[in-house]
Order: C-alpha cells, then structure tokens, then sequence
C-alpha cells in the first residue's frame, strides 16, 4: 500500500511538472512565429529601398550575383553592417524556420528606413508581439503556473502502515568450515613470490626493448620539409598552391600549401611522388628517391603570366578612375576568350553555381565594390593564347 501512494505522488508531480514545460514551450513557439511573420512584413520594405537605389523590378527572391554584391554594399553604408551570401540565401531565397538574429533585424530595419526592429514592429506590423514585460509571462518563467483542474488533483488518505513482528526466538546459525582451520606460512609464500615476479618482469622488459628497436628501425617514417619559390620573383610563391602525393597501392593525400609556409611530410617509403597544381601556377610533377634525398629542398614554381594578368586585372581597385576603368576592361577583353565559360561558385546550398559570360564578368569585375577584394579564382584553363575558362568565388565578409 505505501508503494503504491509513493508511486502516485511520483506521478501526479511529473504531470505537474510536465503542464508548466509544455505551456513554456507554446509560449516559445509564439514568440518565435510572431517574429518570423514580422520578418516577412520587413521584406517589402527592403525591396523598397533597393529599388529607390538601382532602378529595378526584380523581387528579393530573384536576386543573385551582382544583385547580392550591390545589396551587401548598401547595408555597410547605411546600416554599418552586412550580411554573408549564405545568410541571403537562407533568409530571403528559402523559407526559414526562424528569423535572423536581433543584430542583423535591426541592421534590416535601418536599411529599410527605421530606427531599429521595434521600430518596425511598432510601426508597420499588424501582428500583435508578446508583451515580454506581462506578469503573466513573468509568473510563467519564474515556475508559477497553475496546471488546469489542478484542484481535481486530490492525493487520496493513505491506510495505516502495518507493523512488522519479528519473532525473537529464531535463532541464525553461521557455521565455519574446514577450509579457514588450515594456514599457510606468509613468510614463504611471499619470498616465492617475489623470486617468480622479477624473473617475469626482467623478461618483459628486455623482448619490449629488442622489438622496440627493431620496429624504430624498419617503419619508424623520417621527416621530409619542402617549400616552394616563385621561380620568376626569387622568393617565396604569391598564391596558394594544391599539392598531391601518391603512395603505393593507396588513394592520394591531398594538401594546400599557403603563401609562406612549407609541407612537411614523414614517409618511410624509398620513393615520394606529387603532383603540384595551382590556378596561376605551371602544374609540376615530383620524383624523389628519399634514400638518397634531403630532409629539406625548396622547390620553383613556374607562374601562368596569362593567367597572372587576368587575376590582376579582375581584382585592380580602380578608384572610380575612368582612365583607368577603360585600360582595365580593355586588358581584360584582350586577355578572355570572346567564348569563355565562366563559373561563380557560392557557399550554399541552395545555389551552388552560376554561370556567366565574357561581357558580365568583366561588369562584374569593373565595378567600385569592395566585394572585389575577397574574390579568389579557384581555376583558369588557357587555349591558343587566351583564357577559355575561369571559375572563382568571392568569399564573405560578415556573418
């Protein structure tokens, strides 16, 4: 009888307890979803903006590419901010599962000519927004609600434990038997002990140092650094480089090499092979015999003059010069191949890639965006004399 009231009062507190987190968790899920409908009346509004600066008719949703590099651009000079290409994509090409967070809302808000998000919200939205500052929802968090029909939950009268009645006159008897009469000699048993114990153990040590040397001699991989040069500079290389090397019956390893640093590699094979790419620099091929080889080699690599100038002139900061915007597209249009297939890739995964041609990409890259900064070419092909394919991306500022 008594387990079974312990086992109700256990329940009927955990239903308790369950009430006040299911009603925290709906009042969660409101603040969340008034939010997220007050984002999406934000929206027009921002469209609004944009159009009363670049002329277009392009809804949100259809923006990319330059479109997304103009945008970024307006929110550092009007809202002293700005949003990456991911969280475009996330927040204005797809449908998402919560709002932005406070800073960019407020940032979105500026932009869209308010002071702030609750501005907004007190000015446009027709969603009434929780009250945070409501007693009730101050009685809520603090663990005061009071679950519904809680005074139906009556704890019924407990019956009178029965006592227990212990009969003294049972008797327990421990028998002892006749294994702990007989002792052994301690002084013995320990001194043999201890003449087996340091056989063992001179044993042990002396097979783990013979097998320990040999296994250091045979498989023990010696260290091997190499750094790359600019064969043309004298120095060290100016781009990233891509670095494969190949072991016997394995799959390649693959490794990026910055500016300034060295690969180090421990191998305890006899020969190494790579293979060294890089979008401005001639691939190259590597044969070393290591018995013979040293621990340290610099290796030159030959630059893609062509390649370089295209790279250069895609990322040139003409200042708004128009001189020098003419001599930047004209040195551009020599370069590129009147067919080239060019490639922007995003970091999302809702638009991956983008193709363009010739002509966008050099208004792309002629435009005064500080977005030009962070673009990367990530892999250029050459033909007769021109460039007949490039692909790149432009990495994000803010987060």
């Amino acid at each position: 009888m008594f387990a079974n009231c312990l086992y109700y009062l256990c329940k009927t507190d955990l239903q308790i307890k369950l009430l006040e987190i299911n009603d925290l968790e709906k009042i969660k899920d409101k603040i969340i979803q008034q939010e997220l409908d007050a984002f999406q009346q934000l929206i027009p509004f921002i469209e609004s903006s944009y159009r009363n600066i670049h002329l277009t008719e392009n809804p949100i949703s259809k923006w990319k590419g330059i479109d997304i590099i103009y945008f970024q651009e307006d929110l550092r000079k009007i809202a002293k901010g700005s949003i990456s290409e991911k969280s475009f994509y996330t927040y204005f090409k797809n449908k998402p599962s919560k709002p932005p967070r406070i800073d960019v809302l407020n940032m979105l808000s500026i932009y869209a000519g308010y002071k702030d998000w609750n501005d907004f919200k007190r000015k446009e939205c027709e969603t009434k927004i929780l009250d945070y500052s409501d007693k009730n929802l101050d009685d809520t968090v603090s663990g005061n609600i009071v679950p519904q029909n809680s005074a139906n939950h009556t704890i019924p009268s407990l019956d009178p434990i029965p006592k227990l009645t212990i009969n003294p006159g049972i008797n327990i008897k421990v028998e002892k038997g006749d294994n702990h009469s007989k002792e052994k000699d301690p002084y013995t048993s320990l001194q043999a002990g201890k003449s087996r114990s340091w056989i063992r153990m001179a044993s042990i040590i002396g097979t783990v140092i013979v097998l320990s040397s040999i296994l250091f001699l045979l498989f023990y991989p010696k260290q091997y650094i190499y750094c790359f040069n600019d064969m043309d500079r004298n120095g060290p290389i100016q781009y990233p480089i891509d670095i494969q090397v190949f072991k016997e019956n394995e799959s390649p390893l693959y490794y990026k090499v910055q500016p300034g640093q060295c690969l180090n590699l421990r191998l305890n094979s006899k020969i190494l092979k790579m293979k060294i790419s890089s979008p401005l620099y001639e691939s190259r091929e590597i044969v070393r015999v290591l018995e013979d080889a040293p621990s340290e080699e610099n290796i030159a690599l030959k630059p893609d003059d062509y390649k370089m100038a295209v790279d250069y002139f895609s990322k040139k900061d003409i200042d708004g010069k128009e001189d020098a915007l003419v001599r930047k597209r004209a040195e551009l249009n020599r370069l590129i191949s009147d067919d080239a297939v060019i490639f922007q890739v995003f970091d999302n995964e809702i638009f991956g890639i983008e193709t363009m041609n010739k002509a966008k990409y050099i208004t792309l890259v002629t435009t005064p965006t500080t977005a030009l900064k962070n673009l990367k070419v990530l892999e250029m092909k050459k033909e007769n004399g021109k460039i007949v394919s490039i692909k790149f991306k432009i990495t994000p500022n803010a987060s």
